[in-house]
């Protein structure tokens, strides 16, 4: 079994390495790859029969695996498994709004129905279990306070994790809403009728107190009326 992640994140595998029990190796190559042209990766190797097959009666399938992984088979912590699969496959970070986001691309209706469901109950946010047209993946993403309720569950202080990926799910847990823009005043239709006020009144504010509009947009229209830049009403 091999685990293959980018070279600078090497210090996790070697925690995998040393939290289990068997004989294993951490190598690193560098190649080109579609994303970069030089790219180096660290891959850990666990060749020990016996923890292949404890990992396979868990449900971890042999070969390609994308689309029938599931969770495993046994009693275990959602947010450490769910945590593992989101430094896989997932992506944490900001929008460029400022918004946190937590996202997962991922083939297998189990595991993506497992998302759902588990952040649903962190969360309150309910999400439909969908494949894209493009290319069958289920893309998962959750933003502002449901990404940092979640984010809270995933990345508890001293987890096994991502270190970069765990950094910026502490950022997102001290993360606050920016204050709500107060909504602008409410647009104005005006009509042939209300114009007339506007015209035979013999004030703006006597026109303001009878159509209920701020002295400003009445005066505004009038101008607008006076200088022939709107027609004048019939």
């Amino acid at each position: 079994m091999t685990v293959e992640i980018n070279a600078r994140d090497v210090d996790l595998l070697r925690r995998f390495q040393t939290l289990t029990p068997y004989n294993s190796s951490i190598t690193e190559r560098t190649r080109s790859t579609n994303f970069a042209e030089i790219h180096t990766s660290a891959t850990w190797t666990l060749c020990s029969l016996e923890a292949r097959t404890k990992l396979n009666e868990l449900g971890l399938p042999y070969g390609r695996k994308s689309k029938t992984i599931a969770p495993p088979c046994v009693d275990f912590p959602p947010n450490d498994y769910l945590r593992g699969v989101i430094d896989a496959d997932g992506s944490v970070g900001f929008t460029k709004q400022g918004l946190p986001f937590i996202s997962l691309t991922t083939q297998s209706t189990a595991i993506g129905a497992y998302l759902c469901s588990h952040a649903q109950s962190v969360t309150g946010a309910e999400r439909t279990l969908k494949r894209n047209t493009r290319d069958g993946i289920y893309n998962l993403i959750y933003v502002g306070k449901a990404a940092q309720k979640l984010a809270v569950f995933l990345y508890y202080p001293g987890c096994l994790s991502l270190e970069r990926k765990q950094t910026t799910a502490e950022s997102i847990a001290t993360w606050v809403p920016s204050p709500r823009k107060k909504p602008g005043p409410e647009r104005i239709v005006w009509t042939d009728e209300k114009d007339k006020v506007l015209l035979s009144t013999s004030t703006v504010d006597d026109a303001c107190a009878e159509l209920g509009h701020s002295r400003n947009a009445c005066r505004a229209r009038l101008t607008k009326l006076l200088d022939g830049l709107v027609p004048l009403p019939a």
